[in-house]
């Protein structure tokens, strides 16, 4: 008996312990009056204590609470204080809230959204932009669905006019290949920048070989968002920072969208860009191809290209999503070759190179998974990968000698990586304010092959390597090597709000990287009648393993509502690209004592939105570089020609000041009236650049190469919702393109990039489903050139177009 009765009581007390321990999760939709989510809203639960936010979809799910009954409050800015109770007595709850309009803010939270309808074609991130975190770092984004420009061309000079210090390489006319360079570091393919695409990398070798042949066309672009130097804690050190080109995803209210596009324009060009996107249940989905043809205006300068993308996610719950991403990029084409400084003076539009094509092929894919535990905590899991080529073929000479016409110098390279990124953000409220944090990891595993020899002597693409009697092989090559890398990274940054005013954001990186070099050079020597006296091969293996600690601190105080001041310190690190060891190039060697560089960043600055009138960014910044990597002038000992020899020049330090400013002068004028917008901007940077601490004394306080002390856009557009007309001025001053700043020399590789000024005028139409864009770049037909190539796509100077027109035609239905 006595057992039995210790049985019920045991039985009573699993029980309730069991009903006591019984667990669920409130989730809801806030929504306004007229049926739009409210994202970013303050979710208090009491008497649990626990605080959350929406996300970008007004969707909240709270952590597992014991069933109870609850009390809600939600605030959010514009929107009223809203109260109620939820009896929570299942797994879930599911519940729909709507927030009505007010005309005071009632709550200063953490800035996860914008406060405002854009009005600029530039805004700065933020503070948590998906599932980065930005505050305390200058930062900006770029929308090109508004911006008046020719995107059939990627004109980068009107597309990037409004980002501060950017020094910008046009290498051909139908923007290809695109070349930024910020606070004078190289524009090379972007090679100084992490440049990604949807978050996840696009080089060839995040490691080996930064540099970013591919390009996505900006008609599939959405918005470009810009980290400076600071982006090092999270997506890597590169001096540079980030670009993330984020692309336009399926229209989310209708099942098929289809937007067609074509434009023509001067030099033959012809550019189509198709597209299908929508949603359908839980399914969202775009696909895009583009072919592009032209012969650009210098003769042996025609290319054919094609792009192709497709994107499909599937939210399998409310708080997980799937999606798969695939581009591909094809394009071959013919390079004119440089020009000597007396060409181009003279005879610009000519071409002293008529066998010289290169040729990309570039294969990504990615996979993201996303879950949000709750509305505090979510997690990304991003896995990538490329497989890829590039080929360039021709005759790589000093510009200043004619083409003999005999066999031509190719090199072949093959990309092949993988890698994963996952973060995990989390905003908690400990004293009142929120505070939040993300941590992460990036395991990266990269592949690269180069090979380079002899092609045949024809004029074609033929891209193959020949041996001694001009057959098909590739026995006779003069270089072949594998360049396998491996890299973790462990990062972490985390926003102290310590007051409704004030924050503080460290952060920490840990980088494991190596790199290895294995295979092997032909070197031959010839007589003065150049018959081969000396051949053989050697072989070599090099290998690179090192692990380092970067950090920094952001601060942020706001001023008030519209305007704050920001500051960061970041350092920064860059490795040595191997894939530029041991490549033949008559105008260019390499130190095989190359050393990998180290600095930091420094920023300090003001910005602010007034009212949605005016966008201003007004900053200094600071910049050291460590072991700089840079070229020198060298003479060849035996044959007595000039040649660029890239080695560990000294340290440098650049300081500067960078402004963009723009404002809305009809809504200054006319008290906020929306019929029309009548807007200017003025971005304007002034960079100082020295080498310091040389152990050469050629270098010491030597101007830094390809740093224009003055670079200048301003510009003005008026418009409404049917059409819009936008001119732009661009004026960069001259500088150096070699460390010893020299001013000329007879191979035109090294020497002034004087300065220029150009003028661009676009415009659209729309009416219903059909839009008119047309444009004249360079309206005032200026000849000029911004940059002095070493190799492909010169040597010598490579002129910019001239005056040049287009008209596109979209329709969308």
């Amino acid at each position: 008996m006595k057992n039995k009765i210790f049985l019920v009581f045991l039985f009573h007390i699993i029980s309730l312990t069991v009903c006591f321990a019984q667990k669920g999760q409130i989730s809801g939709h806030l929504i306004s009056e007229n049926g739009n989510p409210i994202a970013y809203a303050k979710v208090t639960i009491k008497p649990s204590n626990k605080t959350i936010y929406t996300n970008i979809e007004g969707y909240f799910l709270s952590p597992r609470l014991a069933h109870n009954k609850y009390f809600i409050t939600i605030t959010s800015n514009t929107y009223s204080k809203y109260e109620d109770s939820v009896e929570l007595s299942s797994n879930i709850i599911d519940v729909k809230f709507m927030l009505r309009i007010q005309k005071e803010k009632t709550l200063k939270e953490i800035e996860v959204t914008r406060k405002k309808e854009e009005s600029f074609f530039i805004r700065k991130m933020k503070v948590i932009e998906g599932y980065t975190i930005t505050q305390g770092k200058k930062t900006e984004v770029i929308s090109l669905e508004q911006i008046d420009a020719n995107k059939a061309t990627n004109s980068s000079r009107q597309i990037f006019s409004r980002i501060p210090g950017l020094n910008i390489w046009e290498s051909d006319g139908g923007g290809i290949q695109i070349g930024l360079g910020g606070r004078g570091l190289n524009p090379s393919r972007n090679v100084n920048f992490n440049t990604r695409q949807n978050g996840y990398d696009i080089s060839a070798d995040a490691l080996g070989y930064p540099e970013s042949y591919y390009t996505p066309p900006s008609e599939a672009v959405k918005e470009i968002q810009l980290i400076r130097g600071a982006a090092s804690l999270q997506f890597g050190p590169q001096f540079g920072g980030l670009i993330n080109y984020k692309l336009k995803k399926g229209n989310k209210n209708k099942k098929a969208e289809i937007t067609l596009r074509h434009t023509i324009g001067s030099f033959g060009l012809n550019n189509s860009f198709a597209s299908i996107s929508g949603t359908i249940n839980s399914w969202n989905y775009i696909a895009y191809g583009n072919y592009k043809i032209g012969d650009d205006w210098r003769p042996n300068s025609n290319f054919k290209l094609g792009h192709g993308h497709i994107s499909i996610s599937k939210k399998i719950s409310k708080s997980s999503l799937v999606e798969i991403e695939f581009s591909k990029m094809y394009y071959l084409a013919q390079q004119a070759g440089g020009l000597t400084d007396n060409l181009f003076n003279n005879n610009p539009d000519t071409s002293v190179r008529a066998r010289n094509w290169f040729r990309v092929d570039w294969n990504l894919a990615s996979i993201l998974f996303n879950h949000e535990i709750n509305s505090n905590s979510r997690i990304s899991s991003k896995t990538f990968g490329l497989i890829a080529t590039r080929e360039s073929l021709g005759y790589l000479d000093q510009i200043n000698r004619i083409d003999p016409l005999e066999e031509r110098n190719l090199i072949y390279a093959n990309f092949k990586n993988i890698g994963n990124e996952t973060k995990f953000l989390q905003i908690y409220t400990p004293f009142n304010n929120p505070w939040a944090f993300v941590t992460g990891i990036r395991i990266y595993k990269g592949y690269s092959n180069a090979i380079q020899g002899n092609a045949n002597s024809e004029y074609g693409p033929d891209f193959y390597f020949i041996d001694l009697n001009g057959n098909q092989s590739n026995e006779y090559v003069a270089t072949d090597y594998q360049f396998p890398s491996l890299n973790l990274a462990l990062f972490g940054e985390h926003i102290f709000n310590v007051t409704n005013k004030l924050s503080l954001t460290p952060g920490i990186r840990y980088e494991y990287i190596s790199t290895n070099a294995n295979g092997k050079y032909r070197s031959t020597q010839e007589d003065l009648a150049g018959n081969i006296i000396f051949d053989t091969v050697i072989s070599s293996n090099k290998t690179s393993n090192r692990g380092f600690i970067i950090a920094g601190l952001g601060i942020n105080y706001k001023l008030n509502s519209d305007t704050e001041l920001y500051q960061n310190f970041s350092q920064n690190y860059r490795s040595i690209h191997f894939t530029e060891m041991q490549i033949n190039n008559p105008n260019f060697k390499i130190d095989p004592n190359l050393q990998d560089e180290t600095g930091f960043n420094f920023d300090l600055g003001l910005r602010g939105d007034l009212k949605n009138k005016l966008f201003f960014d007004v900053s200094l910044y600071g910049m050291y570089y460590n072991n700089r990597i840079g070229t020198t002038l060298e003479v060849d000992s035996l044959l007595f020609s000039t040649f660029q020899y890239r080695t560990n020049i000294s340290a440098s330090r650049t300081f500067g000041f960078e402004c963009i400013a723009e404002a809305d002068w009809w809504k200054i004028l006319f008290k906020d009236s929306a019929k029309f917008r009548l807007s200017t901007f003025v971005n304007f940077s002034y960079n100082n650049a020295q080498y310091i601490n040389s152990k050469e004394e050629a270098f010491q306080n030597k101007l830094v190469e390809l740093v224009p002390p003055y670079v200048l856009k301003t510009g003005v557009s008026f418009g409404n919702k049917l059409f819009s007309l936008s001119y732009q001025y661009s004026y960069t001053n001259e500088h150096f393109s070699d460390a010893t700043n020299s001013t000329h020399q007879a191979n035109a590789v090294n020497g002034l990039i004087p300065s220029y000024s150009v003028m661009d005028f676009s415009g659209k139409f729309t009416y219903k489903w059909v839009q008119i864009e047309c444009g004249v770049n360079n309206l005032g037909n200026s000849l000029y050139f911004t940059r002095r190539a070493i190799s492909y796509p010169g040597p010598g100077i490579i002129p910019s177009p001239t005056r040049n027109y287009y008209i596109t035609l979209q329709i969308k239905f």
